[in-house]
């Protein structure tokens, strides 16, 4: 790339000596006085200026400080020349804001030379601040990232407090109020749709927009709004950054984190509802039969002990009357009778232990439904709130 060089100067003699010094390295534009310099300097933004410290009007220091209070000016190295080589006199450019100081009459080589040598300086210069901003940038975006995942983490130990929808959706609002943004939330909850709003109600279009396109692309972009869906939560954002590119791309990166940690309480939701609903269904079932078989065991016993006492009068009867001893037929029958009660007695031990087991099993039933309930609505230890600071490093 060409070089760039502005010679201010009211000698046109001095004009020629650098025309001729530096004939080849670079190119040149021309000033006669700190006016035109100043004009010159703003319209082709020169890499290097050379500047009399002498001039009809303004003079060098003036222009000079001038150049160095102007924004598109002020990181130009400029050289002063002048016929004067005293100390105070380069102390005084140096305070201007020169970068380096040349006594007339110059050698064309040192010139060339010491532009060389400010050319090189202005190079490293660029390429610094270019670092230093793209550093400042890397930083800037590192702190960004790190305050989102702050606040994603806090929203994380937030929604394991969340029992309901209700309380989920408490949070949910709370971490999109810090970016000023306005959210409609659907919760496809249990396939039912519940749709929340921080500002309250929710419009039948805002529903309807987001019903339709439930089972749509991740993104769904319109305009300043955005549709995030994932399985069990969508979200309509109706107020998108589009003047700002660097921050809808960042939003676009982070909010989908956040509907995935809700996506996942939803569905813990509704697997423990699905289990505590069918724990209490098993338990209504044993219950039940449990019952049934409390009544039958007790009919039975009942039907045991009036069996034991017909057979007792029997054979009271028996005993009475010695002919009846000899009959083989009445003997064959109460024998059958007493086996049959023996049969029915073994019968009812066997369904006093099955009974043992069927309580064992309710209570069992009973401990499962409690802890299920406990999961699905924990005791309240302390929440994590949009004031309590998550450090990540």
């Amino acid at each position: 790339m060409t070089k760039l060089v502005l010679a201010i100067d009211d000698d046109k003699y001095v004009h020629h000596i650098i025309e001729e010094s530096l004939a080849g390295f670079c190119k040149l534009i021309h000033a006669k006085n700190g006016e035109e310099g100043l004009r010159k300097a703003i319209k082709y933004n020169p890499d290097i200026i050379l500047l009399d410290v002498e001039m009809p009007g303004k003079s060098g220091y003036e222009v000079c400080r001038e150049l160095k209070s102007l924004e598109q000016t002020k990181e130009t190295p400029v050289m002063f020349l002048s016929g004067k080589s005293e100390l105070p006199e380069r102390v005084k450019g140096y305070n201007s804001g020169a970068a380096d100081y040349i006594v007339k009459p110059f050698n064309g080589e040192e010139l060339m030379a010491r532009i060389r040598v400010l050319y090189q300086y202005r190079q490293h210069s660029i390429k610094l601040k270019s670092d230093v901003e793209r550093a400042q940038i890397t930083a800037e975006l590192a702190m960004t990232d790190s305050g989102d995942m702050g606040r994603i983490m806090r929203y994380v130990g937030q929604s394991y407090h969340a029992h309901d929808v209700k309380s989920l959706s408490t949070y949910f609002f709370e971490f999109f109020r810090l970016f000023n943004l306005e959210v409609v939330i659907a919760y496809w909850h249990q396939e039912v749709g519940i749709f929340c709003s921080d500002e309250g109600a929710v419009c039948p279009l805002e529903q309807e927009l987001l019903e339709k396109h439930r089972n749509a692309n991740r993104f769904v972009d319109f305009s300043s709004r955005t549709i995030i869906n994932y399985p069990k939560v969508s979200i309509l954002i109706k107020n998108m950054p589009l003047d700002d590119a660097a921050l809808y791309g960042r939003y676009k990166d982070l909010f989908p984190h956040i509907l995935e940690v809700t996506n996942a309480k939803i569905q813990d939701m509704e697997v423990n509802e699905r289990a505590l609903s069918q724990a209490h269904s098993v338990g209504n079932a044993f219950a039940e039969l449990s019952t049934k078989m409390y009544d039958n065991s007790d009919a039975r016993e009942l039907a045991v002990t009036k069996l034991a006492v017909q057979l007792a009068e029997i054979r009271k009867t028996i005993e009475q009357k010695p002919e009846l001893k000899y009959n083989q037929e009445l003997v064959f029958h109460l024998e059958q009778l007493e086996q049959t009660q023996s049969e029915f007695s073994s019968l009812n031990e066997e369904l006093a232990f099955i009974k043992y087991q069927l309580n064992h099993i309710i209570e069992s039933r009973n401990e499962l439904v409690v802890s299920l309930s406990k999961i699905a609505n924990p005791e309240h230890t302390q929440e994590v709130t949009s004031q309590t600071d998550i450090e990540l490093f």
